[in-house]
């Protein structure tokens, strides 16, 4: 009985540290609480040339070598306590007609520079549908995210692209960017999404994962990126290459 008892409690203690060590696993693997949506803007105006933004683009302007702010989005979450007339008008896509965003002077000066859709009410959409889930306040959530869109284009993923405008980038290339950016296996966080303008597949938008710490204030404006990218949930990463679209039609 002695050996027969020591046999289980062995057992059982094998199968709680085999259980430990999953959940260790599966935790440093992270969750995806946020995703973070860099447009390549070239390449949506291409397709969407009547956008107030689009109408008079410049290879001289930011937003042709930079990555621009499409939007942070919570996961699985919209809409949070918004009426359903204002639900309306924003799936009605004529985003100037939604209230107008409270944000002082300087977010909305950092904002227009990262994110051209303002000249098309954009942020009016991304507020009303992604940013009322936050509970930060409007100026708070489009600090955050103007904040990790300036880290995206100060790294080597936003040099990739500038340097090779005209030209087409494969996934690995882009993965191996990532990587050196942002820590090893941050390109398994991100995902690739690209569009058809006449022959020609264009590289569309980047979507990367982000933890849940996101929306978080910076401390004393540190670099956060990389650590919300290592502690995300892994992802595959969609397209496998494409052109990177110049600015013009």
């Amino acid at each position: 009985m002695r050996h027969w008892l020591q046999g289980f409690a062995v057992a059982v203690l094998a199968a709680m540290v085999m259980s430990t060590s999953v959940m260790a696993q599966e935790n440093s693997r992270g969750r995806t609480r946020f995703i973070l949506a860099a447009s390549w803007e070239p390449a949506f105006c291409a397709t969407n040339q009547k956008k107030a933004e689009c109408r008079n683009q410049s290879p001289n302007d930011f937003d042709a070598k930079n990555f621009s702010l499409h939007g942070l989005w919570p996961m699985r979450q919209e809409y949070c306590d918004v009426s359903d007339d204002l639900k309306q008008s924003d799936r009605s896509s004529d985003w100037k007609d939604l209230p107008a965003v409270q944000l002082s002077a300087q977010t909305k000066a950092a904002l227009d520079k990262v994110m051209p859709g303002t000249q098309s009410g954009l942020e009016r959409h991304e507020w009303i549908r992604h940013g009322t889930c936050t509970k930060l306040s409007a100026d708070d959530y489009f600090g955050a995210a103007i904040g990790l869109i300036n880290e995206l284009n100060a790294s080597a993923v936003r040099d990739l692209f500038a340097q090779n405008i005209g030209k087409t980038l494969d996934a690995e290339t882009i993965k191996a960017a990532f990587d050196k950016s942002f820590g090893e296996g941050a390109s398994d966080r991100v995902k690739m999404s690209c569009r058809r303008v006449g022959k020609v597949r264009v590289i569309s938008e980047l979507t990367i994962g982000l933890s849940e710490d996101a929306i978080r204030p910076s401390q004393d404006g540190e670099p956060r990126l990389e650590q919300l990218i290592q502690n995300a949930g892994s992802t595959s990463f969609g397209c496998d290459q494409g052109v990177v679209d110049a600015a013009g039609f």
